[in-house]
């Protein structure tokens, strides 16, 4: 249970999606039942009938940044491209550089839309980890020079290019700050959100800015000593309220993503109450933790070896969650970010 390698199965690469269904909520839904492990196989729009008034869905507003820059090396014209991971203060930011070799302290990096200069960055640190510390200079409204210059970073396992960036946002995105999408909310429309409440159920938002360490496989042999990232959280009192009365009625708490359940269960008591919160979190889930809030959980189908595949185990049980990943590979389901979902009940 808690090898790395129990957590590996073998995914056919034509089953990674390569873009999104032209209609976000046609997607592939599979259901799968906590006790008794039944699968069933229907289409996301459907899922509606496995909810019930008075439950509660706990969406990520987070919003990608389109954190993809493409400058050159002021001294030499070399190019060189920027990935945004997290704001430190002000305009400083630590980001990954490719090629990181010639990325040196003391350089000065342009970024222009073709015609102008729009920002300058100097490199003034590096990181543990390989990355570096920038600390930019520009004229106007940071997010909206990155709007004009940034492209959306997309997981490396995506080799197409995004034709239309909206569709790696989520339809109820609000907060900018995420280096990826949190994407078992792609699958929702406006439309499909207004019918669920209509139906009785409500929705409360929570932030999780997404950070790309999501994406790491675990590479220590016994998770355990895994290291996980960090990423910042908001949890609302209005939020908190919304599910502390869920709970108090009897409904259940569904979590849209793992970003969600990182973040309610960060906030919980041991009561399971939710507290009103901000701040970073850590938090690690795998096989063995006893969750405090949520009841269910819509996500997508994860990597191979990863904390995400890891924390839908310690939710529905690995064997349950493997078997439910080889039907879903066997029926041919989409697989990853634009790919199918799955609703664990």
């Amino acid at each position: 249970m808690y090898k790395t390698t129990d957590y590996d199965y073998h995914l056919p690469e034509e089953l990674i999606a390569q873009e999104p269904l032209s209609k976000r909520d046609r997607s592939r839904l599979l259901v799968l039942h906590r006790e008794s492990g039944l699968i069933e196989h229907r289409q996301f729009n459907h899922i509606g009938e496995y909810l019930r008034p008075g439950d509660t869905l706990v969406i990520n507003d987070t919003k990608v940044l389109p954190a993809r820059l493409y400058g050159r090396r002021k001294n030499t014209g070399a190019k060189i491209e920027v990935l945004l991971l997290e704001q430190l203060e002000g305009s400083r930011w630590e980001v990954l550089v490719k090629p990181g070799r010639r990325a040196k302290v003391g350089d000065t990096i342009v970024f222009d839309d073709g015609r102008r200069v729009l920002m300058e960055a100097d490199i003034i640190d590096s990181t543990d980890t390989g990355g570096r510390v920038l600390e930019f200079t520009y004229s106007g409204q940071f997010l909206e020079l990155l709007d004009r210059i940034g492209t959306m970073p997309l997981p490396p396992y995506i080799k197409k290019e995004l034709q239309d960036k909206q569709r790696y946002q989520t339809v109820y995105a609000q907060r900018e700050g995420s280096a990826a999408a949190p994407t078992a909310g792609l699958h929702f429309t406006r439309e499909l959100l207004q019918q669920l409440q209509q139906q009785g159920i409500n929705v409360a938002r929570v932030l999780l800015h997404v950070g790309l360490g999501t994406f790491r496989p675990v590479k220590v042999e016994d998770i355990r000593e895994h290291k996980m990232h960090r990423e910042y959280y908001e949890i609302t009192p209005e939020t908190a309220g919304i599910i502390n009365k869920t709970k108090e009625r009897g409904g259940r708490v569904i979590a849209v993503g793992t970003t969600s359940v990182r973040t309610l269960e960060t906030a919980a008591g041991e009561d399971g109450e939710i507290h009103p919160a901000k701040g970073w979190t850590d938090i690690f889930i795998y096989p063995g933790y006893k969750f405090k809030c949520i009841d269910g959980l819509i996500t997508n189908f994860h990597l191979p070896k990863s904390t995400l595949l890891m924390l839908v185990s310690a939710f529905a049980g690995r064997e349950k969650i493997m078997a439910a990943y080889q039907e879903a590979v066997k029926k041919e389901y989409r697989f990853f970010s634009f790919g199918d979902a799955m609703l664990i009940i």
